[in-house]
């Protein structure tokens, strides 16, 4: 194997294909090196929305955002825990962002209405949103490339496109079902008939992939799989280049224009997570299971400085069965007749609370010396009646046997029968459930506030007033399954710079080199200020390093 000189080497296929893409458009040599055997990362598992304010699509679409009210909001909402610069950069690009995206793919975007700011009561808040998604997309013209994509988390029993706005609406179904079986009906004539017409439609971060990988190919950007990186080349200070090993062998790819780093996080190294998160974790990420931090490790041997390490994109979710993986908990956290406890039977936090904001409550309990413990989401049988759970398990459909005999779900006729099945102290258990329905009844939640914001009600039930988030648990049964801490992949790394270029202690460029995506730190710092900012920021500093990039004379190395 010969080693090659490329202008732009991108390490990751994620969201790192922005990079590319946007490198090629502007003339660039690109090439994309992925570690696992598919194509996509994190972002072909994730749901595929992405948070860019005032962007084309959502002005487009109707929303009155502005560059300015962004700028408010997250100047509110990130504060000094992360450098102002880097988020302006994002809010100033980010409009080029998505034009670029338009003319690089064939993805059609839409504002997903309604799916309000996670802090939308801080100033410049906004409860309409300012999140979009891609439009179902065709898979079938990656053609033979196609079975190189990476799955979904989840793959549905039959070919059905559910949106993020779709699901919104489905997971009521059996409440509001005037919306719900419309938009079931209308996903699976599209899956069921495009597949009769041979066509494969896809949605959430699986249609954003299967987007940005058919771009690639369309502009000709070779992606090297199961290709690894082992080393970043240095020519005194600068990054010139990277050995990879493939195919058995070590190959040198120089890169005249840099190195970009957007391998992802360190999702799946438990030596690294127990070391800067927390002991009690296990291999809960949904992350891409090549994300080993390697990008991260090998940057800092090349002297680039660490950033919030200690931070990930957390997610609750049910406990998995041996041997499989946790399944996320999103609206159910938010809806009536349900409650979350800790391992004394307490509640300790607004059930519908961002989940980013849910795992660092976690964290900082157990860094605090009281340890929440093990958590069980605790709701009734019209609860179980009324919505889906975990994403596969349809309203009135029992809980899978094998939940129980695992003993990550208990049945029990009341509540202290329930603490004796959970092990939960009784008195606690009882005293935690006749305090939340007494208030519930009322509408309100004196102790958490839950269904105060309108991220929490975007998630709520509507036929259920005053609170479309708060229900006294005391209709059938009562159930519990227990709740783990999963996440969608960390989000400390690399120290950057406004332009995505990794930085020295010191506060030194180190040139020829960028990352983005979570290979480096959060933009927003310990901040999460609405769904997508994770994919919206890998996008948007995909296209700011490709176009610092290219605007800078090629390297001669050698």
């Amino acid at each position: 194997m010969s080693d090659t000189t490329v202008d732009l080497l991108v390490i990751g296929s994620g969201t790192g294909l922005a990079a590319a893409l946007s490198a090629r458009e502007q003339g660039l040599d690109v090439l994309v090196v992925e570690k696992t055997e598919y194509v996509g990362g994190s972002t072909a598992r994730s749901g595929g929305a992405f948070w860019i304010p005032a962007n084309p699509a959502l002005v487009e679409a109707g929303s009155r955002d502005t560059l300015e009210r962004g700028e408010t909001y997250l100047d509110a909402v990130v504060g000094d825990n992360a450098p102002k610069a880097r988020w302006q950069a994002f809010l100033k690009h980010g409009p080029d962002t998505i034009k670029m995206l338009r003319r690089t793919t064939a993805l059609q975007l839409m504002w997903a209405r309604g799916y309000s700011d996670y802090h939308p009561e801080l100033p410049g808040g906004d409860a309409a949103g300012r999140s979009i998604e891609s439009k179902p997309f065709d898979a079938s013209v990656l053609g033979e490339a196609r079975p190189l994509l990476r799955p979904g988390v989840v793959e549905a029993p039959v070919p059905m496109p559910v949106t993020g706005a779709d699901y919104k609406w489905m997971n009521l179904v059996a409440r509001k079902p005037g919306k719900g079986l419309p938009r079931i009906l209308r996903r699976a004539a599209q899956g069921i008939g495009g597949m009769a017409l041979g066509r494969d439609y896809l949605a959430g971060g699986q249609a954003l992939a299967a987007g940005l990988f058919d771009g690639a190919l369309r502009a000709g950007i070779p992606i090297w799989r199961e290709t690894t990186l082992v080393e970043l080349v240095t020519d005194g200070d600068r990054v010139v280049g990277a050995v990879l090993e493939r195919d058995g062998g070590r190959v040198t790819v120089t890169a005249r224009r840099g190195v970009v780093l957007a391998a992802g996080g360190f999702d799946h190294d438990m030596e690294m997570r127990h070391r800067y998160q927390a002991e009690f974790l296990d291999d809960w990420s949904l992350g891409n299971d090549g994300n080993t931090g390697d990008a991260i490790k090998l940057a800092a041997e090349v002297g680039a400085d660490l950033t919030l390490m200690d931070q990930t994109w957390w997610f609750p979710a049910v406990a998995p069965l041996p041997g499989g993986t946790p399944q996320v908990l999103l609206a159910e956290r938010s809806l009536p007749g349900s409650i979350i406890v800790d391992g004394q039977g307490r509640r300790f936090i607004n059930e519908s609370t961002d989940y980013m904001t849910f795992g660092q409550t976690v964290l900082g309990r157990d860094r605090a010396g009281d340890p929440v413990g093990t958590m069980w989401l605790v709701f009734d049988q019209a609860y179980r009646n009324s919505y889906v759970l975990a994403g596969s398990l349809f309203p009135r459909m029992a809980l899978p046997q094998q939940w129980y005999d695992a003993g990550i779900a208990h049945k029990a006729g009341s509540a202290a029968e329930l603490a004796r099945a959970t092990g939960l102290p009784e008195d606690a258990l009882v005293a935690t459930l006749r305090r939340f329905d007494t208030m519930a009844a009322a509408g309100i939640d004196d102790d958490f506030h839950r269904g105060n914001s309108a991220y929490d009600r975007y998630y709520g039930d509507p036929t259920v007033t005053p609170n479309p988030n708060l229900r006294p648990l005391d209709r059938g049964d009562l159930y519990a399954v227990q709740v783990v801490l999963s996440d969608l992949g960390t989000c400390g790394g690399i120290r950057a710079d406004e332009l995505g270029r990794p930085l020295r202690a010191d506060g030194s460029v180190i040139d020829g080199l960028y990352a983005i995506g979570n290979t480096a730190g959060n933009v927003f710092g310990r901040s999460y200020p609405g769904a997508g900012a994770t994919i919206g920021q890998g996008l948007v500093f995909g296209h700011i390093v490709a176009t610092h990039a290219a605007s800078h004379a090629p390297v001669q190395v050698g």
